[in-house]
C-alpha cells in the first residue's frame, strides 16, 4: 500500500511540472479511459445477466449516449473551464453548424425527436414515402429497416437494409404497423361469374375467413381497448366479413379480417387454399376471369316475324 501512495505521489509531482495544455490533454485521455472502462463494465454486466437480443441492443444504445454525452460535457469543462464558457462556445458552434450543416443538424434534431417521442422502435414495421420494412438500427444520423416488398410479393424481406436519413420523419409521413394497434385489416377478392350461385360462395367464404380471422378479433378487441388510450382508435366490430359488389367478369366477394402484420401473406394462403378446396366440390359455383364474346352473323338464324329478337343472342368463345 506504501509503494501505491509514493507512485501516485510520484505520478502527481510529474503532473504538476507539466504544462496546462499537457495537463488538459492528459485529463481528457484519463476521462475517455474510465468512461469506456464503465461502458465496457456495464454491458459485461448485461451480457451475464439477459440473452435476450433486443435488450442487449438496447442497453448497449443507452449507455453509448449516455457516456458519450457525458465525455463531450467533462472534457469540455477541462478545455474551456466554467459552465459560462462552455455556453458561449456551444452558441457558436451550435450557430455555424445551423448554417454550414442544414441537413446534418435536422438529422440529429430527428434522432431526438425518434428518442423523445418514439413514433417508432427498433422491431417495429413502417413505412415511409416508398420504404417499407422492419426497423433494425436507429443512430445519430440515420435510422435502416430491413427492407420488405418491392419485388418481392407480398410484404415479405427483400433482404436489403434501406438507411434513411433521421430527418426524414419531419417530412414524410411514416406509417407504423405494429406500434399502438399490432393489428392491420387484409381483404381477399374472389370472383365468380354471373351464373355461379353467389349467395352460396358467399357462404362458404364467410365461414372460412371466420375460422382464420375470429381468434384475432378476440385479441384485437383488448388491444383496442388499450390503444384507445392513447389514440382515438375506434372500431364498431372486428368480427370477418365478406363484401359484395359486381365487376366486369362476374360477382365480386371480398372477405375482411383482421390479422397480425407479420402474418397477413400467411393467412391470406390459407384463406386461399380453403376456398379452392371448398369450390371445387361445388358444380354452382365457378371462378371468373377475363373473357371476350363476339357475334357471328352469318351463324345466326334469320329473325323471323314470329320470333321476334332471334339471333340477338351472340356466341361464346
Amino acid at each position: 500500500m506504501d509503494q501505491v501512495f509514493e507512485w501516485l505521489a510520484v505520478l502527481v509531482a510529474a503532473v504538476s511540472e507539466l504544462t496546462p495544455l499537457q495537463q488538459d490533454a492528459i485529463e481528457t485521455a484519463g476521462i475517455l479511459v474510465v468512461l469506456l472502462l464503465v461502458r465496457a463494465a456495464v454491458l459485461y454486466v448485461v451480457r451475464r445477466r439477459t440473452t435476450v437480443g433486443v435488450l442487449r441492443y438496447r442497453w448497449r444504445k443507452s449507455v453509448t449516449y449516455i457516456t458519450g454525452f457525458l465525455g463531450v460535457f467533462l472534457i469540455a469543462w477541462v478545455w474551456f473551464e466554467g459552465v459560462g464558457a462552455i455556453a458561449t462556445v456551444l452558441g457558436l458552434v451550435g450557430a455555424g453548424l445551423v448554417i454550414a450543416l442544414k441537413d446534418t443538424v435536422a438529422n440529429f434534431t430527428g434522432w431526438l425527436f425518434l428518442i423523445w417521442r418514439r413514433p417508432f422502435v427498433v422491431g417495429d414495421r413502417i413505412q415511409i414515402d416508398k420504404h417499407a420494412g422492419d426497423v433494425v438500427d436507429i443512430r445519430l444520423f440515420q435510422f435502416t429497416i430491413l427492407e420488405i416488398g418491392n419485388w418481392v410479393e407480398a410484404d415479405q424481406s427483400t433482404g436489403r437494409l434501406i438507411h434513411v436519413p433521421n430527418g426524414r420523419v419531419f417530412i414524410d409521413p411514416v406509417a407504423n404497423y405494429t406500434r399502438g394497434f399490432p393489428y392491420i385489416w387484409n381483404e381477399v377478392p374472389v370472383t365468380i361469374t354471373f351464373e355461379s350461385d353467389w349467395e352460396a360462395a358467399k357462404e362458404l367464404l364467410l365461414e372460412i375467413a371466420r375460422r382464420h380471422g375470429s381468434p384475432m378479433s378476440e385479441d384485437a378487441e383488448r388491444e383496442v381497448l388499450a390503444a384507445s388510450r392513447s389514440f382515438l382508435i375506434f372500431y364498431s366490430t372486428l368480427t370477418p366479413t365478406v363484401y359484395t359488389s359486381v365487376v366486369e367478369s362476374g360477382v365480386r366477394l371480398t372477405a375482411r379480417y383482421i390479422c397480425e402484420a407479420r402474418r397477413r401473406r400467411g393467412t391470406e394462403e390459407a384463406i386461399w387454399e380453403d376456398v379452392l378446396r371448398a369450390f371445387a366440390g361445388r358444380d354452382d359455383i365457378e371462378f371468373a376471369y377475363p373473357t371476350r364474346r363476339y357475334y357471328d352473323r352469318t351463324r345466326q338464324p334469320e329473325r323471323t316475324p314470329a320470333e321476334p329478337g332471334a339471333g340477338d343472342r351472340p356466341a361464346a368463345s
